[in-house]
């Protein structure tokens, strides 16, 4: 099996991007970006559209220069090593890039020969990649007619017939049904388990949950421009909004009003009403204090008020609910080390 490239270069981030800032026109995309990323790890890289996130991973592989600060992807600068950089990474957009009228197989070993690879260790490492991105069965097919999460596959396995240090993965499963997703993500994992390093940008927010170790939030707080607004674990992020959630369901929707204002009574934060799931919702506000006396005193007013409970769970914030709060922030928040 072919090696990701080696040298005696000193351990470092596989990603580091200090001060980065990128201008179009009159618009700036990047307004002094700091981010990095630990070799062999995943980073989520989340943002509202806008806030820069392609333009952020275009420059990070070469495909665009910034216009002030600095990045270096495994260990080199990505303007004045860009060649360098080039040879150990691998980019996987939102569309594939394969040859619809070839087979599986000849489009890998098309990129091998690109890659300089030649003789035997062409077909073995086609071999390798068709097995390992579960091909191997539709290898001699043409292209054209894969479904679209198994050309996805097919384009990512391209990009790895030289084992990239580092993998950009730009919204690689937009438009995938969920078992093509769930697909890509093993492969995601397989990567990372290899050594390799993935920075990760996705809509998916639930993704980013499943395969980060880290995630980096972009937003254009002051419309200036794309900064970094947050900044850490998933688990770290979902606590950083300093809140619980009480979702509780009624058996009847016109026990939707009663239930909410019993929630409101409890004065532990704010409610919502989701007619359609007969769901009412409490989020806790700061000194609410902790969840379990919330729960108490939710029951208590519930039951004074002859609600009918089908269910009830008290939660911590989803992802989804972090990236709205923190990219409607006006400031930045960074997390504590």
């Amino acid at each position: 099996m072919l090696e990701p490239p080696t040298s005696s270069r000193p351990a470092a981030a596989a990603v580091e991007v200090r001060g980065l800032r990128k201008r179009f026109r009159t618009a700036t995309a990047l307004d002094g970006v700091d981010l990095t990323v630990a070799p062999g790890t995943v980073c989520g890289l989340l943002g509202p559209n806008g806030a820069g996130k392609t333009t952020l991973i275009r420059i990070l592989a070469t495909l665009s220069l910034p216009d002030g600060g600095h990045a270096r992807v495994a260990g080199y600068d990505v303007v004045t090593a860009a060649a360098r950089v080039r040879g150990r990474i691998a980019l996987t957009g939102q569309y594939a890039s394969v040859d619809e009228l070839l087979s599986g197989r000849e489009n890998l070993e098309m990129f091998a020969r690109l890659h300089r690879v030649r003789g035997a260790a062409v077909r073995r490492r086609a071999d390798e990649l068709l097995e390992r991105f579960g091909l191997q069965d539709a290898g001699r097919r043409p292209v054209r007619t894969y479904s679209g999460g198994m050309r996805r596959r097919l384009d990512l396995a391209a990009g790895l017939v030289v084992p990239p240090e580092v993998v950009f993965l730009d919204e690689p499963t937009t438009g995938l049904d969920p078992q093509s997703r769930y697909g890509l993500w093993d492969s995601v994992r397989e990567l990372v388990r290899a050594g390799t390093t993935v920075l990760l940008t996705t809509q998916y927010l639930d993704e980013t949950d499943h395969l980060a170790d880290r995630i980096t939030v972009l937003g254009n707080p002051e419309g200036t421009g794309g900064r970094v607004v947050a900044e850490g674990t998933p688990s770290a992020l979902k606590s950083s909004l300093g809140r619980e959630y009480l979702d509780v369901t009624v058996r009847h929707h016109d026990q939707l009003g009663p239930a909410g204002e019993a929630l409101a009574r409890t004065g532990a934060g704010t409610v919502e009403v989701r007619a359609g799931l007969r769901r009412v919702t409490l989020a806790t506000g700061p000194g609410s204090g902790p969840g379990t006396r919330v729960l108490t005193d939710a029951l208590r007013e519930l039951g004074s008020a002859g609600v009918e409970v089908e269910d009830l769970a008290l939660r911590r914030p989803t992802l989804d609910e972090v990236f709205i709060g923190l990219t409607a922030a006006p400031a930045p928040v960074r997390e504590a080390a």
